[in-house]
């Protein structure tokens, strides 16, 4: 564990790199499409590049903007796409469901449609989970997997952060959680903010172009009225049920036959590094990489050294 002085040095440091890529930084122009599944239209943004299809699979209230600081440069590895879930994003729940069962089914689908083959899984957060869950389910359409911040069980001993545990218990009330979510979509704006400050150590360096998307985004989902509320707390709440059983959890890990590269912040207030660190004590094999300084979106927070350590990990896989 680093020290104040030595996580202000880190951070500093880490911060000038990001100020550089924030100003050398400009916004992608990747292809809007959409897959019609048979239970609904999945929405998407397709990068390009070619090689490996790279599915970027975003967390809990996200979407495919979580993605845009670093989709670009992912490029240069393989084909990538970033898709919005069940009730995230621009895709609605139609009648299908937004629970991680329903988000699980869909995303094999989405990859029977989109992925030429085996495909790399990058999940951050929720989507770390639904990776996890699809690699075990179906590991014929997994190669390798990229674990961001991944949803787990809380690490005995790993502390926890008093505004996470109250919002997630606040959630998970009924009536009490329709009622935060609705007061918090009044104003988009404040709320990409509070989501920021919350995810980030520093929300700060993300590009601003990354950080409009998300705005612009949140004021079409305000428009889709309580669906949207309705879509996120079936999300949340079978989320925390399924983070509620360990052993289920970690039986489902060690059933896992591809490798995985876990990327953690480590001052993320929603996923504690210990959990982390549990999940790779789980998998020995696997390779964990702690960003000092960073909390639960490293793809945003530090994009050019999430891009360096993911496009060195991806060049070392043989079937990535």
């Amino acid at each position: 564990m680093s020290g104040p002085l030595e996580d202000n040095a880190a951070r500093r440091a880490g911060g000038a790199h990001n100020s550089r890529v924030r100003r050398a930084s400009r916004p992608s122009r990747p292809r809007p499409l959409a897959v019609p599944l048979a239970d609904g239209p999945v929405h998407y943004l397709d990068f390009g590049g070619s090689g490996p299809d790279i599915v970027l699979v975003h967390g809990l209230g996200g979407s495919h903007a979580n993605w845009l600081a670093v989709a670009q440069d992912l490029t240069e590895h393989g084909h990538v796409v970033a898709l919005d879930l069940a009730g995230h994003g621009r895709t609605q729940s139609s009648g299908r469901g937004a629970s991680i069962g329903a988000n699980r089914r869909l995303l094999g689908r989405f990859l029977d449609e989109v992925a030429h083959g085996r495909a790399v899984l990058v999940g951050n957060s929720m989507g770390g989970y639904l990776a996890l869950a699809e690699a075990a389910a179906e590991p014929a359409k997994v190669s390798s997997l990229v674990l961001v911040g991944p949803a787990v069980p809380i690490a005995r001993g790993g502390g926890f952060d008093a505004r996470v545990t109250a919002m997630f218990a606040a959630m998970s009330i009924p009536f009490l959680g329709e009622l935060a979510l609705h007061l918090r979509s009044r104003s988009p704006e404040r709320a990409v903010q509070d989501l920021l400050a919350l995810c980030c150590v520093d929300p700060s360096l993300i590009p601003d172009h990354v950080r409009e998307a998300h705005v612009a985004l949140a004021r079409e989902r305000a428009s889709y009225g309580s669906v949207a509320a309705r879509d996120f707390l079936a999300a949340q709440r079978s989320l925390v049920a399924r983070l509620l059983q360990p052993r289920r959890f970690f039986r489902m890990v060690a059933s896992i036959r591809c490798p995985a590269l876990i990327v953690q912040g480590e001052r993320d207030r929603l996923v504690r590094l210990a959990s982390a660190r549990a999940l790779a004590a789980a998998r020995p094999d696997w390779q964990l990489e702690v960003f000092p300084g960073v909390g639960h979106v490293p793809q945003l927070e530090a994009a050019a050294r999430f891009v360096e350590t993911v496009g060195a990990w991806l060049q070392r896989q043989p079937n990535a």
